[in-house]
């Protein structure tokens, strides 16, 4: 068997996947982030605690009424994205006409009071959550085995994000939602319901977040602090995109969770901070971002 630069296949392939695995999760709540920042310009770093949240109501849903993890892929975002727009209807609606950072702030409180009360209540322990029985075992490629509830992370994730795109950029409802941003007055007197229009975008957002969740539970321990690292990846990874871009919230998960991977490989001191070296070399060469639009 090759070796590229002195470095076996099943080693590479393998950081190559784990990268595609950690991508899927960075594409799926980044692409939440750019659709609530993109569409209402609301900065939500209450994202990795409702991912959290979403992890934690799958665990709940199991473990109290035995509702499975197919169940729950669908039921737990439907929850905690009505969460979600309950704070945008009470808290972050007063906000709307007021600079970026009220909101910032708002949701990074939220973040914390959200964490503390999970944290209260179920310690900082990990909850196992099972893969299901279906999705369990490996399937032999012949230079590596590929975990099947891997495979089903990213296969899932780039539908959802692929099915995201299509509904905002190329239907009915996307145009509404894309000029209801830009001029709020003029979609109210077509009598669209612009306010609940807002307020079941957030909701979007947060339920995509929490759909991140449900599928990272059977990967990573479910725990109250499970999204505190991940966010600030995400945020990165919003900010190479390109603040509110789909395309670049999708684009750059995908691959800069597979330039991790390869970082782990060839300079594993860096796989910790290349996202970082990458988001300060766009912010000096493209402060908009890859796919942002210039202001």
């Amino acid at each position: 068997m090759f070796e590229l630069l002195g470095i076996p296949p099943q080693a590479l392939f393998g950081q190559v996947l784990l990268g595609l695995i950690n991508g899927s999760f960075y594409a799926v709540l980044s692409l939440g982030l750019a659709v609530i920042f993109g569409l209402l310009n609301i900065i939500n770093f209450a994202h990795g605690a409702l991912y959290m949240m979403g992890a934690f109501v799958a665990w709940m849903l199991l473990t109290y009424l035995g509702i499975p993890f197919w169940a729950a892929l669908v039921v737990s975002p439907m929850i905690v994205g009505g969460i979600g727009m309950v704070i945008e209807r009470t808290m972050l609606r007063p906000l709307h006409d007021l600079d970026h950072l009220y909101s910032l702030l708002l949701t990074f409180g939220l973040t914390l009071v959200i964490t503390g009360l999970f944290q209260n209540f179920y310690g900082v322990s990990g909850k196992p959550y099972p893969i299901p029985a279906v999705l369990t075992g490996v399937v032999n490629l012949g230079f590596m085995f590929l975990p099947i509830y891997r495979a089903f992370i990213i296969v899932m994730a780039v539908i959802v994000c692929f099915a995201t795109w299509f509904l905002i950029e190329k239907t009915r409802l996307g145009s509404y939602l894309r000029a209801a941003t830009e001029n709020p007055e003029m979609v109210s007197a077509f009598g669209i319901n612009v306010p609940l229009l807002v307020t079941l975008t957030y909701g979007f957002g947060v339920a995509l977040a929490a759909f991140a969740g449900v599928l990272a539970a059977p990967v990573y321990s479910v725990n109250p602090v499970m999204g505190n690292d991940i966010i600030i990846v995400v945020f990165a990874v919003i900010v190479i995109g390109g603040m509110g871009s789909i395309m670049g919230a999708i684009i750059g998960g995908f691959g800069l969770g597979v330039v991790e991977g390869l970082t782990k490989v060839f300079y594993p001191e860096a796989s910790t901070t290349i996202i970082f070296i990458i988001m300060a070399l766009v912010l000096l060469l493209k402060p908009s971002g890859i796919f942002g639009r210039e202001v």
